[in-house]
């Protein structure tokens, strides 16, 4: 008789389709994974304000959420849409006793996705040149990133990954702060949050690396 696994839950609020797709194809990696210790049941709800999200649950059935978002530039207004967020962020905590813990990507989400085929650890001035990586890496050739993030397209870059690509995509990005750490760049914080304004940075992969984690398969 198969062992009845309990099912671990994790909400997320994020910005795009892609990133919903992501932790969907993620959750279905994981509860087909023979040595998990736990199965995992994820709700990733497209809603970019954390505030439109946390005002609709409570404490007792939504303790923790995670948000995933981008910094996109260091142009006011997106530095002005950052801090915004993590203010809502920080709202849900004093206000609902919801804490919500922020995985961002400096500049965009691709950049996550592109760290499970290979490093990028090259400073961006614009968010359109991670389309040369994405492509390099997944064998592609799109036009442009708004073809990359098509439903069937960027779905089928994911049908090329495997967690043990997850896995090193864990690895790059932990090497990504480290070496922000060691060259000074500036940890920033607002609110309570912690970030590097400097691209290549993100923390998404330390959300990630708390599901497998807890799952017992990082290192399976």
């Amino acid at each position: 008789m198969l062992e009845m696994l309990e099912t671990k839950k994790f909400t997320f609020t994020v910005e795009g389709e892609t990133e919903q797709w992501y932790l969907e194809w993620l959750k279905e990696q994981i509860n087909n994974c023979i040595n998990r210790t736990y199965n995992i049941a994820v709700v990733p709800k497209v809603e970019q304000s954390p505030r439109s999200f946390y005002k609709k649950v409570n404490a007792k059935t939504t303790p923790c959420v995670f948000h995933l978002c981008d910094m996109e530039s260091n142009e006011q207004v997106h530095v002005e849409k950052f801090n915004k967020i993590l203010t809502e962020m920080k709202e849900a905590k004093t206000q609902k006793r919801i804490n919500y813990v922020l995985g961002y990507s400096n500049f965009t989400f691709e950049l996550w996705i592109i760290l499970h085929k290979k490093e990028c650890n090259r400073s961006f001035v614009h968010r359109s040149q991670y389309l040369e990586p994405i492509n390099h890496a997944f064998g592609e050739n799109f036009e442009d990133l708004e073809h990359f993030k098509q439903e069937k397209n960027f779905k089928r870059c994911l049908a090329k990954l495997t967690l043990n690509d997850v896995r090193k995509a864990i690895q790059r990005a932990e090497k990504i702060t480290e070496n922000n750490k060691n060259i000074g760049n500036i940890h920033l914080q607002y609110k309570g949050y912690n970030f590097f304004r400097e691209n290549p940075a993100l923390s998404i992969h330390e959300i990630v690396k708390t599901m497998m984690s807890d799952c017992g398969i990082l290192f399976k």
